[in-house]
């Protein structure tokens, strides 16, 4: 997934990735209209905003496109936001090619600009918060010779400000911290590319170094920085394209100028560190994307000083709206559910959760009568309607249903699913062995023929409140002669039958949620196995990774961002260390909501949104270990985040640890080879 999510942002992407390909020429640039995608017509753009004018800077970042490209759209992004009469001109000229532009970024005594001293126009501050495009000869301008090898520096000295050359209130920071992040996705891109190609085809110990766990997670957690790179980016592009208020805006942007550069850099490391050697060559071209991510990165401004600038809003109560925008269609279904939870909202609550059983509400993507088979688009807006309904949440349950719906019987399906949904049978999931860990087909449970049915021995370990559960979902092997991830067999469990030992296991924060199982010859009659004997397998991945709209405001348990701040606001006013590390964290948050935002939009525009959901959840685990460690080292006597620091260890192991996760994400997002 790159910065565009839509149809014809892939294409424009896809189209100036092939134009870079062949040449990235000024002048070829110019002529495809890539220097006014941002502009307004009247001045010859193409009417569009700076979100597209980020796609196509992440696509010329790839390619490491040199020139006055970056600047150029800069300066005129600048002028068409102050947009007058004198000014036309000037942005027709950057639009069509006839004029370059140079911009300084930090507002040192002697200015620093992208850009050649021999540019036409001079985007430069000049106090008080105001910027001014100059003519060359309003300033004294001389190359500098910077880390970048591609694009010019120069040191830039205003002589003389013309006063209808001044841009008051023109956010030119912002966008410059917008463009460069783009720029910085790109290449990042590259540089994740660039690794992961080289480590399926070079060959060390007799095997491609991509099945190495420690090149294989270093290439995947670099394209993890990437996508929530781009998340941040994107988010902050379209929060300037359609602002709803300043402040929410210049957050998105903050977010955006904290990862995005940093990212660039930590990617195009990891990938020299990847091809040792001749990475670190002057032939190849690692070296020259490793110097474009540092300039990106010293020009958008330094990430710790964005950090307490997001900081500060986040404290005050500024919330980044994180909700899709729907179509004109959308409104007669919004209508009609809106109805519905009108209704729900006057209803008695046990009359209330019978309806929200039999309606189809707890679980409405469900095909029906479990659901409502409901669309993306109709997921989104139940949602929304129903935020205050408190429907049910039903734990392991919510990943039993789907597989019961999809291979069950119909007897099963009437047996289990109503009393589930109305919270009469709660359930566990015997999946995980001591001998197996998250190598769920390594499992050793025995299934053995008995007359109607089967009977099963073995242990179970890390079953979530299996002592409360009334049934579980439970894995056991029933043809050990076959291959592993055959024989399997998905059945479901009486808890209460004879041969059921529930040990609690106490947990470091005092807890006992997870348990031990024994299963010591269980009796579970035929009509209990879920799909086909020996089948299970199928089962059991569809109850791991069955599919519903992702929405961007629920994207993990506990310790967020949103946390974070609440306890800041309690507390006397953080040190200045302090506060850079809670900016970096609440980007980080805001960036993983922003990332299931794009999740549920690639599904309601029906494109694949790939890896995504996977990168979101590693990101939302790791993240609420940093927001607890953090708050704790604020509050160490909280009793919340005393408890909070402890429970959230389990985060990264439990549902599939970090290192299953970035084994997932380089093998199926990348094409690293799996391990033999």
């Amino acid at each position: 997934m790159g910065i565009g999510l839509t149809e014809e942002h892939l294409a424009l992407a896809a189209s100036v990735r092939g134009l870079a390909e062949r040449t990235v020429e000024h002048a070829a640039l110019a002529g495809q209209g890539l220097l006014g995608l941002h502009l307004p017509e009247e001045c010859g753009g193409q009417g569009y905003g700076l979100l597209e004018l980020c796609v196509a800077l992440e696509a010329l970042g790839e390619q490491r496109a040199p020139g006055p490209y970056l600047p150029t759209v800069l300066t005129s992004a600048a002028l068409a936001a102050g947009l007058a009469d004198g000014t036309k001109g000037l942005i027709s000229g950057l639009a069509d090619g006839t004029l370059t532009a140079a911009a300084a970024l930090p507002a040192d005594p002697v200015t620093l600009a992208l850009g050649s001293s021999a540019a036409d126009l001079f985007l430069v501050p000049v106090g008080g918060g105001a910027w001014a495009v100059l003519d060359r000869g309003d300033v004294t301008a001389e190359p500098v010779d910077g880390v970048d090898l591609d694009r010019a520096l120069c040191s830039v000295t205003v002589r003389t400000v013309p006063a209808d050359r001044v841009l008051a209130d023109v956010p030119v920071r912002e966008i410059a911290a917008v463009l460069l992040g783009a720029d910085a996705c790109g290449v990042a891109a590259w540089a994740v590319a660039t690794a992961a190609g080289y480590a399926k085809l070079r060959e060390q110990f007799g095997r491609p170094i991509g099945q190495f766990q420690g090149v294989k997670h270093r290439v995947a957690a670099a394209f993890v920085a990437l996508e929530q790179a781009r998340a941040a980016v994107w988010d902050a592009a379209r929060a300037m394209d359609a602002p709803e208020s300043p402040e929410e805006s210049r957050l998105a942007v903050g977010v955006a100028a904290v990862l995005g550069p940093d990212a660039a850099v930590r990617c195009v490391a990891d990938a020299i560190q990847v091809l040792g050697g001749i990475g670190y060559t002057f032939e190849h071209d690692a070296h020259r994307y490793y110097r474009r991510a540092l300039s990106d990165r010293m020009l958008a401004g330094d990430p710790g000083l964005w950090a307490e600038e997001v900081a500060g809003p986040a404290v005050a109560g500024v919330r980044r709206r994180m909700e899709p925008d729907l179509p004109d269609a959308a409104a007669a279904v919004r209508d009609a559910i809106r109805a519905e939870a009108e209704s729900l909202r006057g209803a008695e609550p046990l009359a209330r959760l019978g309806r929200f059983a039999r309606e189809g509400w707890i679980m409405p993507y469900l095909p029906r009568p479990w659901g409502r088979d409901a669309s993306p688009l109709e997921q989104v807006i139940i949602h929304q309607e129903f935020r205050d309904l408190n429907r049910p949440n039903l734990g392991i349950a919510a990943w039993a249903v789907p597989s019961i719906v999809r291979y069950g019987t119909r007897e099963q399906q009437e047996r289990f699913l109503p009393k589930t949904f109305t919270g009469e049978i709660v359930w566990c999931q015997l999946f995980s062995e001591p001998g197996a860990g998250s190598d769920l087909a390594g499992l050793s449970t025995k299934a053995t023929r008995a007359e109607g049915g089967w009977s099963l021995s073995g242990q179970k370990i890390w079953t979530s409140l299996a002592q409360h559960a009334h049934w579980g979902i439970c894995l056991a092997r029933t043809s050990p002669e076959k291959s592993k991830h055959e024989g399997i067999s998905f059945f479901l469990v009486d808890m209460s039958s004879p041969g059921v030992t529930v040990r609690p296991l106490k947990e470091i924060n005092g807890d006992e949620v997870f348990n031990e199982v024994f299963l010591d010859d269980v009796f579970v009659p035929d009509d209990l196995v879920v799909g086909e004997v020996d089948g299970g397998w199928r089962v059991a991945r569809d109850t791991l990774s069955h599919e519903r709209v992702a929405l961007g405001d629920s994207w993990g348990p506990g310790s967020q961002h949103t946390d974070m701040v609440k306890l800041i606001a309690k507390l006397p006013p953080l040190r200045q260390s302090q506060r850079e590390q809670a900016g970096r964290l609440w980007a980080e948050g805001q960036a993983i909501s922003a990332l299931g935002l794009r999740v549920t939009l690639s599904k309601l525009s029906g494109t694949d949104p790939g890896t995504a959901s996977s990168v979101r959840k590693l990101l939302g685990m790791r993240h609420a270990q940093a927001i607890s460690e953090f708050c704790w080292s604020l509050a160490p006597t909280n009793r919340y985040w005393n408890r909070m620091i402890l429970t959230t260890r389990a985060f990264t192991i439990g549902g599939g640890t970090t290192e299953v996760q970035l084994n997932i994400i380089a093998e199926r997002a990348l094409g690293l080879p799996r391990d033999p």
